[in-house]
């Protein structure tokens, strides 16, 4: 990893009435030449980022935009060089895009993003659109409290939650069957993507997705499930990063960024061993440990998709 300071970048999720995005290609003789990429380019020293992307896409497209709100801030490391992408929401200008430096352009509709060709540093962007910012991490349930426990996993839905880790693996194995069936069964009308915590035949027999230990990661030579059912692993430095990346994980969950009131004095990363670790990959990455939904901003940030969590997102149980 090359030790220079990265090079600051900004970029434009431009999105149309229709919700399409608008991709640039890297022109030839370019780093990277060929690549779809958000446009924007370099920020000057001392440059504000929203009078950088004004620029850039004035530069570059021919015009005036309204710079809106933070995406998300994608550090990444390159063999050659790093950089720090800093992505703004951009829903209104003023003129017709269009190649000023002879760049092709093209409107993608949302769900089309994975299949252009991009930097590593722009994936993260995609995931940002497309993924859910919060991955809940369910409790087990108490003894005989498997009825309470959908409760709140359907609060926990209604609440907005649209993928969680069914973390199950302290239960016997019939309850652990009943439960995931019946978790899947909110799920689905709800939209919502379960991946069963650590159980290979289980997330195969159901169509669930699954979601690894650190352990299991590192005994897999590839991807255990097809496309169609998504995987996941914890993660808890670079190596176990890019062996997940490698094996064609669709995101991860790296931390613990802070203390948490399980392990008060364990290891922690903080924000900024979190987004050193980031430049690693260019998988999607949700930050776990001690965090809440108030702190997705700064997750975002620090090229997080978003935060991982337990108890601040599953629902407290109703008082009587």
């Amino acid at each position: 990893m090359p030790d220079a300071r990265p090079v600051e970048v900004v970029a434009a999720a431009i999105t149309d009435p229709g919700g399409r995005i608008l991709l640039t290609r890297r022109t030839e003789g370019r780093d990277l030449a060929g690549l779809w990429e958000f446009p924007g380019g370099k920020r000057e020293p001392g440059e504000p980022p929203e009078q950088a992307l004004a620029r850039e896409l004035r530069e570059e497209l021919g015009i005036e935009a309204d710079i809106g709100a933070e995406l998300i801030v994608v550090p990444h490391a390159y063999p050659h060089k790093r950089l720090r992408l800093d992505v703004r929401h951009v829903t209104a200008w003023r003129g017709t895009p269009q190649g000023h430096e002879g760049q092709a352009l093209a409107w993608v509709p949302r769900h089309r993003l994975p299949s252009y060709a991009m930097p590593a540093a722009d994936r993260p962007v995609v995931a940002a659109l497309l993924r859910p910012d919060r991955y809940l991490v369910t409790p087990e349930p108490a003894e005989g409290g498997d009825d309470a426990w959908l409760e709140r996993l359907r609060q926990a839905l209604a609440n907005g939650v649209r993928q969680l880790h069914l973390r199950l693996h302290g239960l016997e194995q019939g309850r652990r069957e009943r439960l995931v069936a019946a978790a899947l069964d909110l799920c689905r009308p709800a939209g919502a993507q379960a991946l069963v915590g650590a159980d290979l035949a289980l997330a195969r027999a159901t169509g669930a997705g699954l979601h690894l230990r650190a352990a299991q990661l590192a005994e897999l030579p590839g991807r255990p499930l097809p496309a169609a059912q998504p995987v996941a692993a914890s993660c808890h430095g670079a190596e176990e990063l890019r062996h997940a990346e490698r094996l064609g994980c669709d995101f991860a969950v790296l931390g613990s960024v802070a203390a948490t009131p399980s392990h008060p004095d364990g290891p922690t990363l903080g924000w900024e061993g979190f987004a050193a670790l980031r430049e690693a990959v260019s998988l999607p990455l949700y930050a776990i440990g001690g965090l809440a939904p108030d702190d997705l901003p700064e997750a975002r940030r620090h090229g997080a998709q978003g935060i991982a969590a337990i108890r601040s997102l599953w629902p407290p149980a109703p008082t009587r």
